[in-house]
């Protein structure tokens, strides 16, 4: 890489140009810290995955130099990925309270060797990391205890977002600390790394007391049982459903581990005190349908959670009937649309009724709309902004506003390139390495080796197996053996393991008699045999899997 030890860099790996993920570098003074460690989820292109991680090559090499890894809150895009990757980086992690307490339950769960330093940082109590002094400023977000970083150097303070929004109302915890951030602006900010979620979204971020008057009205309109999906993270969220839920006179029951595991973090640093006792998910069928709210996971449409079972009549324990009520309490993440209409549409067709925001106003957003953004522009004034936490059109709206808001430079980041912030003026100098990782069965692998690769031919393609039996010499024994899996059914499929097998046996024909005798080299001819009839027939081209066997004359003649 072309810098000096006291260049102040950034460096996204991860959020940058995408949703999800999030993992980023600053460096200065030869010393690296790392804000977040984020996971992204899978899609239909991404068969067999259920957890996508960044790849840390780049600071896992320099991990001596790596001074510690700083959380700006508890969302899994932000610190998902720590039980998989920390044993990678061997540093000590800095959170808010609840943010740790969160990690510290994830950790058990995975049930991994770890021997964590967890240092708990207080808002407004800067700390040295390194060559750095950080300070936390305590913000409103979709989670308790969420936090900005002030990262100072002598080179300029760079201020962190993190995930935000301002909240006048909020239903637990505080708003963003508007004050301290003015202070920060006051003294000089150099560069703003900013959430640019909602940057294409006008007016202004609803308050979570909307969501809670949303998601009393709602139930008030329902007849029989309740059932409300969200984040299991939003602890506010979770605190306005009991309370929607008492005012109309209905118990609440909590389904799915992860929130569980929420509501337990969030009591052990102070929130949802007075949370009224919940219903055992196995107690569910002894109340009136009527009097019963049960809180489920599965807000993205992810098929092992409980609102999709719940939807298939599939789960251990909760059913759900016609006339019913599902909500929504929830946004759709990009890339997960088809797998939420999935969810929907099961719960449609059993005439299960059926709420989302597009319908009601059951949920707000955690993140800035573009009138937030620009009073936080206004009390930070930051002399470059650099949009994270977004897809290319995110990016490019949030520079848009930065523009608008007189902000002297603007860069658009994407994963791996490395931005020197020296001076008034900040440049792109380098690009370092990146990707993205999946976790299987204990191990780490790219998504882009061969196994995956293989993995998501076969699923768009299908597979074809031939087995043939050749002589020594090379000679055809028998007919060419073919089966097809994906490519046809019924009479196609028929019409192509006929085809396929002829076209094998012409291949082999035209064969010169030493090639025959070559394993490798029939194996070449008698896969592009398969494929070329494949393309031909279903315009595929599948996976295929070649097995030769030879006999001896003596066999011939047994």
């Amino acid at each position: 890489m072309n810098y000096t030890k006291d260049d102040l860099l950034f460096a996204p790996l991860g959020g940058s140009g995408e949703i999800g993920m999030n993992v980023n570098l600053y460096h200065y003074k030869d010393s690296w810290i790392m804000v977040d460690l984020g996971i992204s989820f899978p899609d239909e292109s991404t068969p067999g995955v259920d957890v996508i991680l960044p790849d840390l090559k780049f600071i896992a090499d320099r991990r001596d130099k790596l001074a510690g890894l700083v959380l700006t809150h508890g969302h899994e895009d932000h610190l998902g990925a720590i039980p998989y990757l920390w044993s990678q980086l061997g540093c000590p992690i800095y959170g808010s309270a609840f943010t740790l307490a969160l990690l510290r339950r994830k950790l058990a769960e995975s049930r991994g060797d770890f021997d964590i330093k967890l240092q708990e940082i207080g808002m407004n109590a800067p700390f040295k990391l390194g060559a750095f002094e950080i300070e936390m400023v305590a913000l409103n977000h979709s989670i308790p205890d969420p936090a900005a970083l002030a990262i100072r150097t002598d080179a300029g303070t760079v201020f962190h977002t993190g995930d935000w929004k301002f909240d006048k109302t909020p239903v637990l915890g505080t708003d963003t600390d508007a004050p301290r951030l003015a202070a920060i602006g006051d003294e000089g900010v150099l560069a703003l790394v900013g959430d640019s979620t909602n940057a294409m979204v006008e007016g202004r971020t609803g308050s979570e007391s909307d969501a809670k008057a949303g998601l009393t009205a709602a139930i008030a309109k329902a007849t029989g049982r309740v059932a409300i999906t969200c984040f299991a993270s939003n602890v506010a969220r979770i605190d306005s459903i009991c309370k929607a839920a008492k005012t109309n006179g209905r118990s609440v029951a909590i389904v799915g581990r992860a929130l569980n595991r929420a509501i337990s973090a969030a009591r052990e640093v102070g929130y949802l005190a007075d949370l009224p006792d919940l219903v055992p998910e196995g107690d569910v069928d002894l109340l009136p349908r009527d009097s019963i709210v049960i809180v489920c996971t599965g807000t993205q449409g992810e098929p092992r959670a409980a609102i999709a079972r719940i939807a298939a009549a599939a789960h251990e324990t909760i059913s759900l009937e016609a006339g019913d009520t599902v909500i929504y309490s929830s946004r759709q993440i990009p890339g997960n649309e088809n797998a939420i209409a999935r969810v929907q549409d099961m719960l449609i067709r059993r005439k299960i009724h059926l709420v989302t925001d597009q319908d009601a106003p059951v949920h707000v957003s955690g993140h800035p709309s573009r009138g937030e953004m620009i009073e936080m522009y206004g009390l930070i004034r930051p002399k470059i902004a650099i949009p994270v936490h977004g897809t290319a059109r995110h990016l490019l709206a949030h520079a848009a506003l930065a523009d608008s808001c007189q902000v002297s430079q603007t860069i658009l980041p994407d994963n791996g390139v490395v931005i020197r912030l020296n001076g008034d003026r900040a440049g792109i100098i380098d690009h370092v390495h990146t990707g993205a990782l999946t976790a299987e069965k204990g191990n780490i692998i790219e998504l882009q080796a061969d196994m995956m690769r293989a993995r998501r031919r076969m699923l768009w393609n299908g597979v074809v197996t031939v087995s043939v039996i050749l002589s020594k010499a090379g000679a055809l024994c028998t007919v060419p053996s073919v089966a097809q899996s994906g490519l046809g059914d019924g009479d196609a499929a028929s019409d192509y393991v006929a085809a396929a097998s002829i076209a094998v046996e012409d291949a082999i024909e035209i064969l010169g008699k030493t090639a025959r005798r070559n394993d490798a080299s029939v194996e070449d001819v008698v896969s592009q045999a398969v494929r070329r009839v494949a393309r031909s027939m279903f315009g595929l081209r599948p996976i295929a899997q070649v097995h030769i066997m030879r006999v001896g004359e003596e066999d011939l003649r047994a």
